[in-house]
């Protein structure tokens, strides 16, 4: 039963159940499409779990039928120009001139953020259904475990863009390189199975046992000691950094930016004239290609 359910900003809920916080993206009208809202209203929601101590595990999922569509680049709540509460002591990025307003931003709101939920001191598991693309990539992979529906599919298009992958660059972590090579040159969809294959999902069941299926497995992990699972969590974690995902991160971060630049200087649009709609008009075709074949 749940013990506590409430919205934050209108566009997370976080609930409690048996030890586990429920974080849930509520923009299923746009595919939960990250805006800064929705950012800092998740970092809200996680400082909530964290500083409670009575949770033990956090898992995080999307309302409706998709994870997360990735960063939101199109919807009427699309708020880059906004000022927020920043958590990190990066800048306010609004009245930064440049590629300046776009490398504060994400340096905040993207990888910083990202990183910050990585090094949450309490086991966190991804619920994903449907679609994870893009900015949702970003979110599965900060979390410890990812459980996934057999129909949920995974995919980094934005080498459309002349951009190297997402801010938060975890692909050659998360997948072989040669692999990642052909996630990112193709742009395809991968699917639930064969990202399990490549040990970046750690389940995949039926979709209408996703949630029992994730939550009997943050149940079990609540029955741990807690010191026991934040220590285990940073040993692994360090063990990453020490193979370089932090340091290769932020070599990726300043390819990212440089082709945000180029392509504002190009075309005058730093996603060289790609919009939510163009973005999903040409994944819906790149889709039926390959179901063509």
């Amino acid at each position: 039963m749940s013990l506590e359910s409430t919205l934050i900003d209108d566009v997370v809920e976080y609930r409690v159940q048996q030890g586990i916080a429920i974080v849930t993206m509520m923009r299923p009208q746009y595919n939960n499409a990250q805006n800064g809202q929705m950012t800092y209203a998740l970092d809200s929601a996680f400082k909530r779990a964290c500083d409670d101590d009575e949770i033990k595990a956090i898992v995080l999922c999307g309302a409706g039928k998709h994870f997360s569509a990735g960063h939101d680049i199109g919807s009427p709540g699309r708020d880059v120009d906004q000022s927020f509460d920043r958590a990190s002591l990066w800048y306010d990025h609004t009245n930064k001139p440049g590629g300046e307003f776009q490398y504060a931003r994400e340096q905040e709101a993207y990888l910083g953020m990202c990183r910050r939920w990585r090094e949450m001191p309490k086991p966190t598991i991804a619920m994903v259904n449907g679609a994870c693309i893009a900015g949702g990539l970003m979110l599965a992979w900060v979390c410890d475990l990812i459980v996934c529906s057999e129909e949920s599919f995974f995919q980094d298009p934005v080498v459309r863009m002349g951009i190297p992958g997402v801010e938060y660059f975890a692909h050659v972590f998360e997948m072989n390189p040669r692999v990642a090579k052909e996630f990112l040159f193709l742009g395809e969809r991968m699917s639930a199975q064969r990202a399990y294959e490549l040990g970046m999902v750690n389940r995949v069941v039926a979709k209408d046992e996703l949630e029992a299926e994730t939550l009997k497995m943050a149940g079990k992990i609540a029955e741990m000691p807690r010191l026991g699972l934040q220590l285990t969590k940073q040993v692994v974690n360090t063990i990453e950094d020490i193979m370089g995902k932090r340091t290769s991160m932020d070599m990726a971060f300043g390819f990212h930016h440089f082709a945000h630049t180029h392509n504002q200087l190009i075309s005058g649009d730093k996603l060289s004239g790609f919009d939510a709609k163009a973005m999903a008009k040409a994944n819906k075709q790149q889709a039926n290609s390959e179901r063509a074949r």
